[in-house]
C-alpha cells in the first residue's frame, strides 16, 4: 500500500508539472516581412533558448509565468518583448527584426558573410564610425588612425609610406570593400593611405595569417568597409569644413578641407555621393624646425571623390555599383638637410629648396565595383558576385639610388572576379551551420618605372584562380566550429629586362646594372588550411584557439630588380606560407570589457629586408614570431569611460642553425595606449588619449655603425586631445589636437633606419578645428 501511494504521489506531480507546462511558438521575419534564418530566441530567466529553423521558426516549451523574450540575429537589432504565458497555453507571437548594419559586432571580412565577432575563433578589432570620427579630427591620417586603435598593428611612421607598420610582424593584406589594394608582388607600401576616412563607414582588422583573400595577408587583413546610404530620407547628408595647423611656430603650417556628402533612398535606387579636398601646411616637429619633406606628409594636395548607387531588383536580388577615386602629391618648397643619426640634436629637416623631379605621392587610385546579391537564389542558397578594377599608380622620392638619378613609379592594374556562395544546413535540433564556398579569380599587372623611362621592375603579370570552402558548425548553440581550405594556383609571367645599376651604400658607387634576364613563366600552388574552436555562453568567458594559414610571394619586384642571375628559373621565388596558432578570449563582467590573445607565427622561409655588402636583398630563413595583446574598456558612469591596450610582439629568424632577432622594419617596440573619455553636459563630449612607445634594443653595431632594420628604439609618449561640442541637432564643432603636450620625439621609423636622410622627428603639437552640418 505505501509503494502504492509513493506511486500515486509521483505521478500526480509529474502529471501536475506537465500540465503547467506552456508553448510559445511562431515566426522570426525581417522588415520586409521575410523570414531570418537562424535567429536566437530566449528567455534569460529560464536560461533557455532556441535557434529557429531555415524558415525562422521556433518553438519553445517552458512553464508558466511572464517573462521577457529576447530575439536576435547576426546583422538585425536585438528585440525584446513581454509575454504571459498561461499553464497549458500555446501562445503564437511573430517577431519582427530591423537590418542594422552599423552594429560594431558584426564582422563580414573574416569568412565573407555577416556573423557576430562572438562566432568568429579569431582577434578581430572594429573601428566603428564613431571611433573614425574621433580620430579623423585628431589626425586624418590613416596610418595614425589605425596605429592608435588596433593593438598589434604597428606605429604610424608619419610618413606617406607606412614601411613598417606590420600586423603581429608580417605583412597586410588593404583592401576596400574587399577589393586589393596591396601590392605585394612590388610593395611600395602606400596601401594603407588609400582612400579617405570620410568614405569610410566602419574598418575591419583580421589579424593573423589567413588565405581567405588570397596573396599578402601573412599578419593579416584590413578591409575599409565603404559607407552605407540612409534609406529613410530621399536625401539627407552632411557638410564639414575645416582648419589644421601647428601650435610651435605657426607660420606656414596652416592647412584646410572641406568636404561633402549626400546620401537617401528614391523608389528602389539608393545613393551615397561624397567628395573631399584637403591641403597640409609646412610640417613642424616640437621645436618648430621643419620636418623633412622626403616621404613627408608636407604639403599635401589630397582629393577623394567617392560614388555608391545600389537597385533594389526585387525583395531577393539587388545590385550596387561602387566608384572611389583618391589622389594624394605633395607640392613643397623644401628639401631634406640630412641630419646625423644618433645626435638629438641633429634631426633631419626641411629647408628651401626645389625639389627634382615630379610630385611625389599617389598621383591616383581608382576603384570599381560590381556587386550582385541574390538571397535564396536555390533553396536557402545566397550568391554573392563582384566585378572589379584597380589601378594604382604611386611615385617615389627623386634620388640617386639609380645610376643617372632616377624617379620610380610602381603601376599596379587589377581585375577581379568573386563569386561566394553560403548555404545553411540543418543535422539537428543542437546542430546547425552552413557552407561558404565559391571562386576567386585575378588578374595582378605590376611593373616599377621612373619617369625617365627605364624599366627598373618589368611588369609581372599575375593571374590567380583559387577555389575555397568554409564549414561553420553550430554545436549546441554555443560551441562554434569552423575549418576551411584554398587552393591557390597562381601563374607569374616575367618578360626578358635588363637590371639597371644601383647605389652601394657602403662604397659610394654603382654596381649591378647590365644584367640580361631572359624572361619566363612561374607557377605557385598549394592547399592552405584553417580551423578554429570558439565558446561563447558564458559572456564572462568566450575562449577561442585557431590555427590558420597564408600564402603570400613576397617582394618578387626587389628580387628581380636585384637579380644576378641571366633567367628567371635560377632566381629564389619560392612563395611563403606562414602559420599562425593563436588562443584567446573575451569577457564582459557588466560594464567592464575585456579581450587578450597570445600568438605564434612560423614560416618555414620568410623574407626579410637585409644589406649585404652595401645592397638591399630579401633574405629566405625560417621565422618564427610571438606575441600577446591585451585590451580593456570600462564605462565608469554614463558620462565617464576609460580603456587601453598592450601589445607585445618579438621575432626571430635563423641563419646556419643561429638565432637572430627580426629588423625593426617588421617587429615594432611594445606598444601601450589608453583613453579616458567624459561628458560633462549632453552635447559635449571630450577624450584625452595616449600612445606610447617600449624601448627595442635587440642589435649591437657593426665598426661602431647600426645596418637597416637594426638601430635601437628609445621609448616615448604621446598625448592627443578631442573634444565635440553640439550646437543643436544639426550641427557642431570639433577640436583635436596631436600631440598635445608637444613632446619632442623620433618617430619609430626613424630610429630603427639607422639612416642619416630618414632619422626624422615626430609632429609637434598638431591642432584640426571643424565645424560639422547634418541634414
Amino acid at each position: 500500500m505505501k509503494i502504492f501511494l509513493l506511486l500515486s504521489a509521483i505521478f500526480t506531480i509529474s502529471f501536475t508539472a506537465s500540465a503547467q507546462k506552456s508553448i510559445i511558438t511562431g515566426r522570426i521575419n525581417d522588415n520586409q516581412g521575410l523570414p531570418i534564418s537562424f535567429a536566437s530566441i530566449s528567455i534569460s530567466e529560464l536560461k533557455v533558448g532556441e535557434v529557429a529553423d531555415q524558415q525562422g521558426v521556433y518553438t519553445l516549451s517552458v512553464i508558466s509565468g511572464r517573462y521577457t523574450v529576447k530575439v536576435s540575429a547576426v546583422g538585425y537589432k536585438t528585440t525584446e518583448q513581454d509575454i504571459v504565458l498561461i499553464a497549458g497555453e500555446t501562445l503564437h507571437t511573430d517577431f519582427t527584426l530591423v537590418q542594422d548594419s552599423d552594429l560594431d559586432e558584426v564582422v563580414v571580412s573574416a569568412s565573407r558573410k555577416k556573423e557576430t565577432l562572438d562566432e568568429v575563433p579569431s582577434s578581430i578589432n572594429i573601428i566603428g564610425l564613431k571611433s573614425l570620427s574621433v580620430q579623423k579630427t585628431i589626425n586624418n591620417n590613416l596610418s595614425e588612425i589605425l596605429a592608435n586603435t588596433v593593438p598589434g598593428l604597428g606605429f604610424n611612421t608619419n610618413r606617406t609610406s607606412n614601411l613598417g607598420q606590420t600586423l603581429r610582424g608580417r605583412g597586410i593584406l588593404v583592401m576596400i570593400d574587399g577589393v586589393p589594394q596591396s601590392t605585394p608582388l612590388r610593395n611600395g607600401m602606400r596601401d594603407i593611405r588609400s582612400i579617405d576616412p570620410l568614405a569610410i563607414e566602419r574598418v575591419e582588422v583580421i589579424k593573423g595569417a589567413t588565405a581567405i583573400y588570397g596573396n599578402g595577408a601573412d599578419g593579416g587583413l584590413i578591409n575599409y568597409i565603404t559607407k552605407k546610404p540612409n534609406v529613410s530620407k530621399a536625401i539627407s547628408g552632411q557638410t564639414s569644413i575645416g582648419s589644421t595647423g601647428f601650435l610651435s611656430k605657426p607660420d606656414q603650417t596652416f592647412g584646410g578641407y572641406i568636404g561633402q556628402q549626400f546620401t537617401g533612398k528614391i523608389k528602389k535606387f539608393d545613393y551615397v555621393v561624397s567628395g573631399r579636398f584637403e591641403n597640409t601646411g609646412v610640417s613642424r616637429d616640437a621645436k618648430g624646425r621643419v620636418l623633412s619633406p622626403e616621404y613627408g606628409l608636407n604639403e599635401l594636395d589630397m582629393w577623394n571623390v567617392f560614388a555608391k548607387v545600389g537597385y533594389d531588383i526585387n525583395i531577393n536580388n539587388r545590385v550596387e555599383v561602387m566608384y572611389n577615386y583618391f589622389t594624394s602629391k605633395q607640392n613643397t618648397d623644401y628639401v631634406a638637410q640630412a641630419g646625423q643619426y644618433g645626435n638629438a640634436n641633429l634631426p633631419t629637416i626641411g629647408v628651401p629648396g626645389d625639389r627634382p623631379g615630379l610630385a611625389e605621392g599617389t598621383p591616383y587610385n581608382h576603384n570599381l565595383y560590381i556587386h550582385y546579391n541574390s538571397e535564396r537564389i536555390i533553396g536557402e542558397t545566397d550568391l554573392d558576385v563582384t566585378l572589379y578594377l584597380q589601378h594604382f599608380y604611386t611615385l617615389l622620392s627623386s634620388s640617386n639610388f639609380f645610376e643617372g638619378n632616377g624617379q620610380p613609379g610602381n603601376l599596379s592594374k587589377k581585375k577581379g572576379l568573386r563569386i561566394n556562395l553560403n548555404t545553411p544546413f540543418v543535422v539537428s535540433d543542437n546542430w546547425n551551420g552552413n557552407f561558404v564556398y565559391g571562386l576567386d579569380v585575378l588578374s595582378d599587372v605590376i611593373s616599377t618605372i621612373l619617369t625617365d623611362g627605364r624599366v627598373s621592375v618589368p611588369e609581372m603579370d599575375m593571374r590567380n584562380l583559387a577555389p575555397y570552402l568554409q564549414v561553420k558548425s553550430v554545436f549546441m548553440q554555443n560551441l562554434i566550429f569552423k575549418a576551411g581550405a584554398r587552393f591557390e594556383n597562381i601563374n607569374v609571367d616575367v618578360p626578358t629586362y635588363t637590371t639597371l645599376a644601383t647605389r652601394n651604400y657602403v662604397t659610394g658607387g654603382y654596381s649591378g646594372g647590365g644584367i640580361v634576364v631572359k624572361g619566363d613563366a612561374i607557377n605557385y600552388n598549394a592547399l592552405i588550411f584553417n580551423a578554429g574552436l570558439r565558446y561563447n555562453k558564458l559572456s564572462y568567458f568566450k575562449p577561442f584557439v585557431s590555427f590558420s594559414q597564408s600564402y603570400s610571394l613576397g617582394d618578387l619586384g626587389l628580387v628581380l630588380r636585384s637579380a644576378k642571375e641571366n633567367t628567371v628559373k635560377e632566381l629564389t621565388t619560392k612563395a611563403i606560407i606562414a602559420n599562425n596558432y593563436e588562443v584567446g578570449f573575451s569577457s564582459t563582467f557588466g560594464k567592464l570589457n575585456i579581450e587578450a590573445a597570445t600568438y605564434v607565427s612560423t614560416s618555414e622561409l620568410g623574407a626579410s629586408y637585409v644589406f649585404v655588402d652595401g645592397k638591399a636583398q630579401i633574405a629566405r630563413s625560417p621565422e618564427t614570431i610571438y606575441g600577446f595583446e591585451l585590451a580593456a574598456d570600462y564605462a565608469v558612469l554614463d558620462n565617464l569611460s576609460l580603456g587601453g591596450s598592450y601589445s607585445y610582439t618579438e621575432g626571430k629568424r635563423e641563419i646556419n642553425d643561429k638565432k637572430v632577432y627580426l629588423g625593426g622594419d617588421r617587429i615594432g617596440p611594445p606598444k601601450t595606449t589608453a583613453y579616458v573619455s567624459y561628458s560633462p553636459l549632453s552635447d559635449w563630449t571630450l577624450r584625452l588619449q595616449m600612445l606610447s612607445a617600449g624601448n627595442r634594443k635587440r642589435f649591437d653595431p657593426v665598426n661602431g655603425k647600426y645596418s637597416y632594420g637594426t638601430g635601437p628604439m628609445d621609448s616615448f609618449t604621446t598625448f592627443s586631445f578631442f573634444s565635440n561640442y553640439n550646437l543643436d541637432k544639426n550641427s557642431s564643432i570639433q577640436l583635436g589636437v596631436e600631440n598635445v603636450f608637444n613632446k619632442d620625439y623620433f618617430t619609430v621609423p626613424s630610429q630603427w633606419m639607422a639612416d642619416n636622410l630618414s632619422y626624422v622627428k615626430g609632429n609637434g603639437a598638431r591642432f584640426t578645428l571643424s565645424y560639422l552640418y547634418k541634414f
